[in-house]
């Protein structure tokens, strides 16, 4: 216990410091893929993107990012193996908050969208497989986390394809588009409000005490989906033909996906905030714990209102000052994207979440969107994929959990070596 009781105040202001670093890699490199497909389609600009971010992001984060965290994320590590030495424990969450903070940096200056789960997992296995005991990680959980890699990407690719191929055959090949928006829109409008009740429900409010069962979210979101598919209709029955152009038209049409996005892309953000904040302050609520304590390790530790403050604060910050870049890669660098598929793939995205939530698998919100901009590329044409980014991002993705692991194995032993 010497070190806790010596080096209490350091070690907490220096966690501190890097789980701010970690949210701000959040922030610039998790965020931007949910807002990516938005600017990509020009439905939003850059800076409209970035606000609406910065208030749903943070209102995820601090209003319902939790007032309980597991103390140790996805559950990987077992916290009897650290009981008698909950010292490692600290080193090995400050370890693994600037291990993957650093990732996070180097990804995003590259454009690279890579996952923050993966990367904070990664790192915590690293440092408890190397500085702890190998028997001390849950290696099934690490293999479903794993299997994600595979299983985001083609759910999501395949969804957003089927649903980007319905609107065209459904609206834009049709002899009259036009007045076949006015009748499809209002279907869509209805999948959009069913899909943001059910991430809104399972993912953005499951911290804050709401306790429903999957089945209960399915049918309080058909009653939202129903109520915002009578006020969509009305609105878009409202809609008039101004000219004759067909090329008109068709600008009309892209608008009214175009405001689709924005309210998927805001449900998107909430439920990203309210999830993945913990990736930057469970292990800070962690060493808090464990520091207030006197040295107890537990699975589950409070989240004081300041650290989540801190967690929503780095990751505005991170999208505000840097998130630009990973949006660029997503919106533009992929493939192009108009209002209909970028609507297709955050549609697709959010839908493969809800699914995913369902059946109780692990998914990476990075690789959901990318795998709906790919379904949407692919629904015109290999062709109009750019296959180098795409083969850099698959690459980024294989490094990512090597790349958090090796860090915070390094780091693990230099805060050893200071401290003990």
């Amino acid at each position: 216990m010497g070190v806790i009781e010596d080096y209490g105040s350091t070690l907490l202001l220096l966690t501190v410091l890097f789980g701010f670093f970690m949210a701000w890699g959040v922030g610039a490199n998790d965020v931007a893929n949910a807002m990516g497909t938005s600017v990509g389609a020009k439905a939003i600009t850059l800076k409209q993107a970035i606000l609406i971010a910065i208030v749903f992001e943070f209102a995820g984060a601090y209003l319902a990012g939790g007032e309980v965290t597991s103390t140790i994320r996805k559950g990987i590590i077992d916290p009897e193996a650290l009981s008698s030495e909950p010292e490692l424990l600290v080193y090995g969450m400050m370890a693994s908050l600037l291990a993957a903070g650093i990732w996070l940096l180097i990804a995003t200056a590259f454009g690279w969208p890579v996952s923050t789960t993966h990367s904070i997992v990664g790192a915590i296995v690293g440092f408890a497989s190397v500085g702890i005991s190998v028997d001390a990680v849950n290696w099934g959980k690490v293999a479903n986390i794993v299997s994600s890699w595979i299983v985001s990407p083609v759910l999501a690719g395949s969804l957003s394809f089927f649903i980007y191929m319905s609107v065209r055959k459904f609206v834009f090949d049709t002899a009259d588009p036009f007045a076949s928006a006015r009748r499809a829109v209002p279907v869509y409008i209805f999948m959009v409000g069913f899909v943001i009740g059910m991430v809104t429900m399972v993912k953005g409010l499951k911290h804050v005490g709401l306790e429903l069962s999957f089945q209960q979210a399915i049918f309080y979101s058909l009653g939202m989906a129903s109520i915002v598919c009578v006020l969509g209709a009305f609105g878009v029955s409202r809609i008039k033909r101004v000219a004759d152009s067909a090329g008109h038209d068709l600008v009309n049409i892209e608008r009214l996906f175009g405001v689709l996005m924005i309210f998927t892309a805001c449900s998107m953000a909430f439920a990203h905030g309210s999830n993945d904040v913990a990736n930057a302050i469970g292990p800070l609520a962690a060493v808090n714990s464990i520091i207030s304590s006197g040295g107890e390790v537990v699975q589950t530790a409070a989240m004081p209102s300041w650290i989540l403050f801190l967690g929503g604060s780095g990751i505005v910050a991170g999208l505000a000052l840097y998130g630009y870049r990973v949006m660029r890669t997503i919106g533009t660098h992929i493939t192009e994207l108009t209002p209909s598929s970028g609507f297709a793939a955050e549609l697709a995205a959010a839908t493969t979440v809800v699914l995913a939530s369902g059946y109780s698998l692990p998914v990476s919100t990075t690789h959901t969107l990318v795998g709906g901009v790919l379904g949407v590329g692919l629904a015109r044409g290999i062709a109009a994929l750019n296959l180098r980014v795409v083969g850099t991002i698959f690459v980024s993705w294989l490094v990512t959990l090597p790349a958090g692991a090796g860090l915070a194995i390094v780091f693990f032993y230099i805060f050893k070596a200071i401290f003990s």
